[in-house]
């Protein structure tokens, strides 16, 4: 094969395995019962005029699977995390400890998991559908090398090559989406 050939191959499968990071970054994001510091992830405060990350300014841990706690390191900004936290609508209702704030993450009702595995289904299905768009890329690419010359046999290799990675690709998505559904849908 061609430095060309190999070239897209290892682009197509960055690409590919960049979308499946995206995803498990995504299903971090969604809550399968227990408590997890990446909850709070996204969330921003007004901090002295600039908007910042909420892990930029707190400690975050989970002292068990039930709670979540924020221990900023400025103790004067505990309300301005107490109303990021309320008004991100992640379903929490945080305590103003003084010192820190205690988060109860309240256990999933049935209607709520079915939500969440709905959430996860879609974010999956983007994940398939961002593969394919990268297959797609590649097989265009693979195209172009036909017409400046590159064999006919050589680009329909690469083409099957692609597929099997595309395949390769989807089954792993599947995977994970069936993983995160178990996950969720665990009491």
């Amino acid at each position: 094969m061609t430095e060309e050939v190999n070239m897209i191959l290892d682009d197509a499968k960055e690409n590919m395995e960049a979308s499946i990071a995206h995803l498990e970054r995504e299903f971090q994001k969604i809550r399968a019962g227990k408590a997890s510091p990446s909850m709070l992830e996204g969330i921003k405060i007004d901090y002295y005029g600039t908007s910042t990350p909420i892990e930029q300014t707190a400690n975050i841990n989970t002292p068990d699977p039930r709670q979540i706690i924020v221990q900023p390191w400025d103790k004067s900004i505990l309300p301005e995390l107490e109303k990021a936290i309320q008004a991100a609508n992640l379903g929490f209702n945080p305590k103003n400890e003084g010192e820190v704030l205690r988060i109860s993450v309240p256990p999933l009702t049935e209607e709520r998991r079915k939500e969440l595995v709905k959430q996860s289904k879609t974010e999956g299905e983007q994940a398939k559908i961002s593969i394919r768009n990268v297959r797609r890329n590649a097989n265009d690419m693979a195209k172009s090398l036909e017409k400046e010359g590159t064999p006919e046999d050589e680009v329909k290799r690469l083409q099957e090559k692609i597929q099997e990675l595309t395949d390769d690709f989807i089954k792993k998505v599947d995977e994970h989406m069936e993983k995160k559904e178990s996950d969720i849908m665990t009491v």
